[in-house]
Formats: C-alpha cells, structure tokens, sequence
C-alpha cells in the first residue's frame, strides 16, 4: 500500500489508514490526519525530512517516519 511518504509534491490523496499504534496513532489524529481526510503535498525537504502538507485547510510539518505510517490512496 502506497504511504504518505511516497507521495509526489502536489499530489492529493487520502488517507486509507493509519498503522501506528498508541501516542504515535494518537498524535497524527490529533493533527487532523484521519480516515477519509484529503491531504495535498505541498513541499519535501531535500532531504525528505520533513513533508509540508495541507490538511482540512491548514499547513502541517509532519517527520518522514510519520508520514510512513499513514497509508494512502488517489
């Protein structure tokens, strides 16, 4: 399954699933990253660490281990 991580600048998605577990799980959902929210990506560091994206209207950094953990469709 496709994860946050490998999506391309300008790509907009949405969330399928997110696979971690406890804090983790609970600090992603807390940003706003749910099932069924669209998340566009608007920058990678040239590092790929961290991925600027929009979601429910707002900017957000998230790590790259992070955004691993969110599965992804078109």
């Amino acid at each position: 399954m496709k994860t946050l991580k490998d999506a391309q600048c300008g790509e907009t998605v949405t969330v399928q699933k997110i696979t971690g577990t406890g804090a983790v799980k609970r600090r992603i959902m807390d940003m706003g990253i749910t099932k069924g929210v669209a998340v566009t990506v608007r920058k990678v560091a040239p590092l790929g660490d961290p991925v600027e994206v929009t979601v429910r209207g707002y900017e957000l950094s998230i790590r790259k281990a992070d955004a691993q953990l969110i599965e992804v469709g078109s």
